[in-house]
């Protein structure tokens, strides 16, 4: 097992070499990945199958185990958007603006790579993949360091990545795997400030939390998804239930499913049996507050803890609530800043909520489950950011880039 140390000093000696990669030599070596990944998915559907056989061990989550298992469906699908990825227009080099100033200096404002990039991660043998990619095409290395449960399936991945691009330009160091997992390894990793220029930490809130608290490192947050849904007193029956089924059944186990419905008191007194009853009828189980309860009686009460909770399940908490203003201080209150969505035909309603909503993704009319970076037409994503600094959303090319500025003189001094 390689040392820590000796990773990072790799990563970071291709970083040269990477930011110099022509865009036709970046793609050559994910269109490499994409293949190498299709003729060897025997090989990384039996590794996977390790991960899955301790999980199932382990008793985990349906929603983890799901996260967790690779087919070969899965394997096409990310091959698939790794060529997509290649079609997508090369950030690095663009000059974003450009002036001269009165001293005859010309100054342009470049975008570059931002060197290396730590991302640490659980349960998602796929981000392994998705990062890389994402990675590469940007010009930056990439340190990976999984989880335990899903050693197996990375080391396989990784192996098949460097085999990859043993036949392009791109050095195979800039795709590394930390394969040691323990806590101890990934709070030293936490600190590697001379080598790593972000750490973008993905996975339940305790790790985030902990990435946040303990790095010395700058950190990109990739927060939990506590995502609501606020069915307006002018919402459309049809579509509310709909929009609601989708945002919680289509992938409960996902950060952009619905984990609260909140709804306007007349809507539910209106349609309430419908939204229940659609529920019942796809499996999820609920929790509610005393007003519905007064209704559905075989309905258990929300706790506290309910409004908080990121249930990855199907699972969702019902609140009602007298207006759209009450549905915002909910949502600013225990939401996570992911995504939340209203279904409303007042446009005026529709307004406040899209400007007073603080997320990342706010929707109107529209499922939460579109926050991802290929529905964004971004391809690949490597995570949903939910700070404000630097990126914010789903985060593609664009955010593993950072820029210079060039200036060109004629002798000038001051």
């Amino acid at each position: 097992m390689q040392d820590l140390l000796i990773i990072a000093q790799q990563a970071k000696a291709t970083t040269t070499a990477l930011s110099q990669a022509t865009t036709e030599q970046k793609n050559d070596a994910i269109k490499q990945i994409a293949n190498q990944l299709i003729q060897q998915q025997d090989y990384v559907i039996a590794e996977n199958a390790k991960d899955i056989a301790k999980a199932e061990e382990s008793g985990f989550s349906t929603s983890i185990m799901d996260r967790l298992r690779l087919d070969n469906q899965r394997i096409i699908d990310m091959a698939e958007a790794l060529n997509q990825l290649t079609q997508l227009n090369d950030p690095i080099g663009t000059v974003q603006d450009a002036w001269d100033r009165p001293n005859g200096l010309s100054i342009k404002k470049v975008t570059v790579p931002i060197g290396v990039v730590g991302m640490i991660y659980e349960a998602r043998p796929n981000v392994t993949v998705d990062a890389a990619s994402l990675c590469l095409k940007t010009g930056n290395a990439v340190i990976l360091r999984g989880s335990s449960s899903a050693i197996y399936s990375n080391i396989a991945l990784v192996n098949v990545m460097q085999q990859a691009l043993q036949n392009t330009a791109i050095p195979v160091e800039a795709v590394q795997l930390i394969e040691d997992t323990n806590r101890e390894t990934a709070e030293k990793m936490f600190r590697l400030n001379e080598y790593l220029d972000v750490l973008i930490p993905r996975g339940s809130k305790n790790l985030i939390d902990t990435v946040v608290a303990k790095s010395s490192v700058p950190v990109i947050e990739t927060g939990a998804g506590n995502c609501h849904l606020f069915i307006d007193q002018t919402a459309d029956a049809e579509m509310s239930v709909n929009i609601a089924i989708n945002a919680k059944t289509q992938r409960p186990s996902v950060c952009n499913a619905i984990e609260t419905i909140l709804v306007d008191k007349q809507w539910f007194e209106e349609n309430g049996d419908q939204l229940i009853n659609a529920l019942y009828d796809h499996d999820v189980q609920m929790v509610v507050d005393e007003v519905i309860a007064s209704f559905r009686k075989e309905l258990p009460l929300a706790t506290e803890e309910d409004w908080q909770e990121e249930f990855l399940a199907k699972k969702v908490a019902i609140k009602t609530v007298n207006n759209v203003k009450e549905a915002i201080q909910h949502i600013n209150y225990y939401g996570t800043k992911h995504s939340e969505a209203i279904i409303t035909e007042n446009d005026q309603h529709a307004l406040q909520f899209l400007n007073e909503v603080d997320a990342a993704c706010v929707y109107h009319n529209a499922s939460t489950r579109f926050t991802d970076g290929f529905e964004f037409g971004f391809g690949a994503e490597i995570g949903i950011s939910t700070q404000k600094l630097h990126a914010r959303g789903p985060m593609g090319l664009d955010a593993l880039t950072s820029t210079k500025y060039t200036l060109h003189g004629e002798g000038q001094i001051k």
